[in-house]
């Protein structure tokens, strides 16, 4: 109201026509919203003569007045200009979808004419997210004396982990450049020269299959520091988050983060990005230890012994305890037995017990199980009346990640996994390996330059205790999501050689490979780690979304495509003459 009597031109695009006999309003939508332009009936036989469409440039002249009918749903609700005069800066062709907040388009349309969808306010609001966050970390970390250098893109494959986007090489024919899947080794490098707080928002590139949360090229907040422990790091970047979420979304988080180890993880919740905004945990009825993971009475002793062969067999049995989920019908748990039947789950069915209010026990295995015994496994569950409880046997780990998933649908299904509530926490003491069953070796958890903890440094030579060897690494999870992750590094040549050994890298090849990094270490590197958040997965949780898509400016599509510019293409006959293809 501030504006009203002033004289004002503005710019922008048409989002609607209304006419009322001899007056018209038109809705000009720009950068900063919707204001509504008033022509009279002066101007109304150029509007008859010249109609104006959807999407049509224009630029109006005129005096800010107060609406007669105020729209409280929109910034400039309560005023509005008189046109004066205008001009069509540019004419549009009728776009393929509506360029609103719910539009008409599809997802495939919508990326054809990404220029267009970008247009509309969810995707603007989302760009300008993606703005404040990026502005929020370069702030945190040039206070905490963090510089940010530039690496290379162009560099050398290393076909360690996902596979390499590959570039051919005109000069040096026959000979390929890879894009960096992280700027790992240069980062490194970076602390051996001294720069012992380095940072980039950088761009990464990994060739592998796409889902909501992927793309092939991706951002990430790459950082290092020198002479640090994990501590340090942990402090570092859980402050970094703290400052993010404060000033973007003015949410204070003043209390520190919970820690939790991989065993731990995986015992109580399935996986090692456990989704903490809600409860019903695994309870291990049958089942293995969890590599060093101590738990007094970890399994239900002998509660699934019985008649049920599917018992009987299996190598884990797991539970989950649904509160106030007893009533559920015949028709809701055949849903329920359908969805883990799912290829993507793979389990061959579901048993359940209901805790009902009565006091009473009815399950789907009554033949096998007397009620007594329904009774001591729903205590061991700690279920109460009112419960369901839902169980899958089979082998590890497939079983563990079965209910891992079935713990999610649950917490989706009951609204537990609120979009505006936010659970961060760190997972520490990973495994430095896993073995590799079809390959019948040992490849590294995270990547070859984690450090092992220091106590384990010792079992490096000893291929037996490799199942054992835990990393000195961490991941930052909020709500279910692994948004960053990192460790501290190897810094002296012979723990990284046996560290190359142990992936089954022979001396040539390791030097091949990495002599620039070993020979480096040799010049007095520095003990140093760091982390990587994953920058989009980050702006789309802090806008309480799961896909990250909606936050890139251009991205592709689950096909790893750009529809809009159709790439990728085919080269000419020129090009690949030129390039010795």
């Amino acid at each position: 109201m501030q504006h009203v009597g002033k004289e004002v031109k503005m710019a922008g695009w048409v989002q609607a026509v209304r006419k009322f006999g001899s007056i018209t309003f038109v809705d000009l939508r720009d950068r900063y919203g919707i204001t509504q332009l008033y022509f009279n009936e002066e101007l109304n036989p150029r509007l008859d003569a010249q109609p104006l469409g959807r999407e049509f440039v224009i630029q109006a002249t005129g005096k800010v007045i107060e609406r007669t009918n105020k729209n409280t749903k929109i910034p400039t609700g309560e005023v509005e200009i008189e046109v004066v005069d205008y001009v069509v800066m540019n004419s549009a062709a009728t776009p393929p979808f509506t360029i609103e907040e719910n539009t008409d388009g599809g997802d495939e349309l919508r990326m054809k004419y990404r220029y267009l969808d970008l247009r509309r306010p969810t995707l603007k609001h989302n760009m300008e997210l993606r703005y404040r966050v990026n502005r929020s970390v370069r702030n945190y970390l040039d206070g905490q004396g963090f510089w940010d250098i530039e690496t290379p893109f162009l560099i050398r494959s290393t076909p360690e982990g996902a596979r390499d986007f590959i570039v051919p090489s005109r000069m040096n024919q026959g000979q390929f450049y890879a894009l960096p899947q992280s700027p790992q080794t240069f980062k490194q490098l970076l602390m051996v020269s001294g720069y012992d707080r380095y940072y980039q928002i950088v761009k990464c590139f990994r060739d592998e299959d796409l889902r909501a949360d992927r793309q092939p090229e991706f951002t990430q907040i790459d950082c290092e520091m020198s002479f640090v422990e994990q501590e340090d790091v942990i402090n570092i970047f859980e402050g970094l988050f703290k400052h993010v979420f404060n000033d973007v979304k003015g949410l204070e988080m003043k209390e520190a983060f919970p820690r939790m180890t991989w065993d731990e993880a995986m015992w109580h919740y399935g996986n090692d990005k456990p989704d903490i905004r809600f409860g019903m945990t695994i309870n291990n009825i049958k089942t293995p230890m969890y590599g060093e993971l101590e738990i007094a009475d970890p399994t239900g002793g002998e509660l699934w012994k019985s008649e049920f062969p599917v018992f009987n067999s299996a190598e884990t049995i797991l539970a989950i305890n649904v509160p106030g989920c007893s009533e559920y019908t015949r028709k809701q748990l055949d849903e329920i037995t359908e969805w883990v039947k799912r290829p993507q789950i793979g389990m061959s069915g579901l048993v359940y017990i209901k805790c009902n209010t009565d006091g009473t026990y009815k399950s789907s295995v009554d033949k096998f199980f007397p009620e007594d015994r329904l009774k001591a496994i729903a205590s061991f569950c700690n279920a109460e009346a009112g419960s369901l409880i839902l169980i899958l046997a089979g082998a590890e780990p497939r079983t563990r990640k079965a209910m891992s998933e079935l713990r999610l649908e649950m917490g989706n299904r009951l609204g537990l996994r609120k979009a505006d509530e936010y659970k961060p926490l760190w997972v520490i003491d990973f495994p430095l390996f896993e073995h590799d069953e079809e390959e019948n070796r040992w490849v590294a958890r995270h990547h070859p330059f984690t450090s092992p903890k220091p106590e384990h440094i010792e079992w490096m030579n000893d291929l037996s205790k490799y199942s054992r060897i835990k990393a000195n690494a961490y991941d930052m999870v909020l709500n279910g999501t692994e948004i960053g992750g990192g460790s501290i590094r190897i810094h002296q040549r012979d723990l990284q050689e046996k560290m190359f050994a142990a992936l089954g890298m022979s001396k040539e090849e390791a030097q091949e490979k990495f002599g620039f990094l070993l020979g480096a270490f040799e010049y007095g590197a520095p003990p140093h780690g760091g982390l990587a958040f994953g920058f989009d997965r980050m702006c789309a949780l802090i806008g309480g979304q799961e896909g990250i898509r909606d936050f890139i400016a251009f991205p592709k599509n689950n096909q790893g495509r750009d529809t809009m510019l159709d790439a990728p293409s085919s080269i000419d006959d020129k090009q690949r003459k030129e390039l010795g293809l």
